[in-house]
């Protein structure tokens, strides 16, 4: 449970099983399969000795599946996202909700709609007609929605959006406490003149990361320059013409906190255009964690978009719910970590 700075709840920090599947080197079906005790699965010893010191190293704990009753509570969470392909967010989510549900014994099906209301309304009232426990139903870009009617029939949360009414639960990424740790990350490494390459204009993530980067200079005693934030788009393009208006300035700026990832990509650009060195000169910080950060050189210092945490947290809220318990109606704001690399 959070308030509105954005800090983050306790399921932060649990370890998944996508980190035993990394830390013993296998899929995540063979945690299941090992951790399980599956008789008849094609497993050696070895492997699974090796997954089982890989949870109990990581502090995993794993519940067991069991059968179900006939005529026991539906065994399904539907997860209806509104985009797939554009960006990787709602299928990292769906990783998350379908290792919670499974952790459970419950199976997870995925539908998109595409961004179009009459999809979404069509495939809802289909999924209305299954046996389901619940419904998660995310969007690609963190907004205000109204909740389709088919959303109130059956326990359901909303994941990267959030319902004013707060009808429903939400999940949501805590983008302020995100900006506000991005630019602390550059005010300890001593730089005193950043600049903020912002998202698109009107959209959630840019107003919050923005209060973030402004929370964080007023802590430290730094007055905020308006000169220092640029408008962006989370293009490439909007991080490099950013990155000169920000180094053409009389007092230039000697660290950039891009929004997004991408952004970053653009002002590496310029900067090595401008003879300039990350980081010597000026030290950035991005946002997403997308798997560019880790190719850039060098490395990029940035923060983690939790959407696969998100996921596994809107379905233990559709779990409990189905289960019988009432979720308060505050929004669940889930910390986005800083990856340290080499850019600051």
């Amino acid at each position: 449970m959070t308030g509105d700075d954005g800090s983050s709840i306790p399921e932060r920090g649990r370890p998944t099983m996508v980190d035993v599947a990394r830390a013993a080197g296998v899929s995540q079906a063979t945690v299941s399969l090992a951790l399980n005790g599956s008789p008849g699965a094609r497993l050696s010893l070895a492997t699974r000795n090796r997954v089982r010191r890989a949870a109990e190293a990581l502090g995993y704990q794993f519940v067991r599946r069991g059968r179900r009753r006939v005529g026991a509570e539906p065994g399904v969470i539907a997860f209806v996202a509104d985009e797939l392909t554009s960006d990787p967010w709602m299928a990292l989510a769906f990783d998350g909700a379908r290792e919670r549900a499974m952790e459970a014994g419950y199976g997870a099906c995925l539908c998109v709609g595409l961004g179009d209301a009459e999809t979404e309304v069509f495939a809802l009232d289909q999924l209305a007609q299954q046996p389901l426990a619940g419904v998660i139903y995310g969007t690609i870009l963190t907004r205000r929605v109204e909740p389709p009617p088919a959303l109130f029939r059956r326990p359901a949360a909303l994941l990267n959006c959030y319902d004013p009414e707060r009808r429903l639960p939400a999940v949501l990424p805590a983008d302020i406490a995100g900006g506000r740790t991005a630019t602390e990350r550059l005010i300890r490494a001593g730089r005193r003149r950043i600049g903020l390459i912002c998202g698109q204009q009107g959209l959630d993530a840019t107003r919050d990361r923005l209060k973030g980067y402004r929370q964080a200079l007023a802590s430290n005693d730094i007055a905020f320059d308006p000169e220092l934030v640029r408008p962006g788009n989370w293009e490439p393009a909007a991080g490099y013409e950013g990155t000169l208006a920000l180094m053409a300035l009389a007092r230039p700026a000697d660290a950039i906190f891009c929004a997004n990832d991408m952004m970053a990509v653009g002002c590496y650009d310029a900067l090595r255009a401008l003879g300039l060195a990350v980081p010597g000169d000026v030290s950035v910080v991005g946002f997403d964690d997308r798997e560019i950060a880790r190719s850039m050189r060098p490395p990029l210092t940035t923060l983690i978009l939790p959407q696969r945490e998100m996921g596994a947290i809107a379905a233990g809220l559709v779990i409990d719910m189905a289960a019988g318990a009432t979720p308060g109606p505050a929004p669940r704001k889930v910390d986005c970590p800083l990856v340290e690399r080499g850019s600051v």
